[in-house]
């Protein structure tokens, strides 16, 4: 009987091992592709890039050196976003099949896990030529020194083989907008669903710490655990499509209210974006 028990518990330790192993995109995937920096630009601040990889209290150009530094906390512990420039400390030696697997399958170029800190359940959306389009524009800035910071977590959730379990519920492609009523809302859905990660702070989360889709939008717990993040979905956001383009280009509400808080960084990158793209994120809204 015990010696039964060990098989089946050697059995169900290497199945385990098997299925949360990492899983990187194919070889071929950024074969052909050739990026481009002016388009990699609009990825870069609809992806919000410097919101988290610049310096904290980075302003103006300096927001362009990804030294990395910022703290999200949450439940699971402390994620510190690390330096991604182009420079020995950061991602200097990637290729761009290293950058997509990075953001859109959570795989780092040692093929280990990457923490969904890094918002690849949104960016698997991402087409691959907007990869290389970033890729291509994220070589042309400033070479920071600063070493990344290691996350602050405790055990279990330092066990990085464990994501690979996770990624199977909670990584998909799938769009949650299934069917956009026109091409404005199409790429509003794509700037939100893909590129914006809006969902990572406005949609609650299950107890996997995944998104909970069905209530996408609706308003969330801060995970650093001071207050709410409010809803955004029509029943919560009675504002017209017009107020959220404003909002988004200059941070004022229609009640003369501005943002706070890390939303602030939200309207300094989405204000770099054209008035179509914001628009089709209000539409899509």
């Amino acid at each position: 009987f015990i010696s039964v028990c060990l098989l089946l518990a050697g059995i169900s330790a290497i199945a385990l091992w098997v299925l949360s192993r990492p899983v990187s995109l194919p070889d071929n995937t950024m074969t052909g592709l050739v990026g481009d920096p002016n388009q990699g630009e609009t990825v870069f601040w609809a992806g919000g890039c410097a919101s988290c990889h610049a310096d904290p209290d980075a302003k103006g150009d300096d927001k362009l050196i990804l030294s990395g530094g910022y703290r999200i906390d949450s439940p699971f512990g402390t994620f510190i976003a690390p330096n991604i420039s182009p420079g020995p400390e950061g991602i200097a030696d990637w290729s761009d099949l290293d950058l997509a697997n990075a953001l859109k399958a959570g795989v780092s170029p040692q093929q280990t896990h990457l923490y969904p800190s890094l918002p690849y359940t949104t960016y698997i959306r991402m087409t691959d030529q907007d990869v290389a389009d970033l890729k291509s524009f994220l070589d042309t800035l400033p070479v920071s020194d600063q070493p990344s910071q290691p996350h602050e977590l405790s055990f279990p959730f330092n066990v990085r083989r464990g994501l690979g379990l996770w990624k199977m519920i909670n990584l998909t492609s799938d769009w949650v907008l299934t069917d956009p009523s026109g091409p404005e809302v199409e790429r509003g859905r794509y700037l939100v669903e893909a590129l914006g990660h809006c969902a990572e702070c406005h949609t609650p989360r299950d107890v996997t710490g995944g998104l909970d889709r069905s209530q996408w939008m609706q308003g969330a717990t801060n995970p650093s655990g001071k207050g709410k993040i409010p809803g955004i979905d029509p029943q919560s956001l009675k504002w017209s499509a017009g107020d959220i383009a404003y909002y988004l280009e200059t941070g004022f509400t229609p009640d003369y209210d501005s943002a706070g808080g890390q939303m602030t960084k939200v309207i300094e990158s989405m204000a770099h974006l054209s008035p179509e793209d914001r628009d089709a994120i209000a539409a899509y809204l």
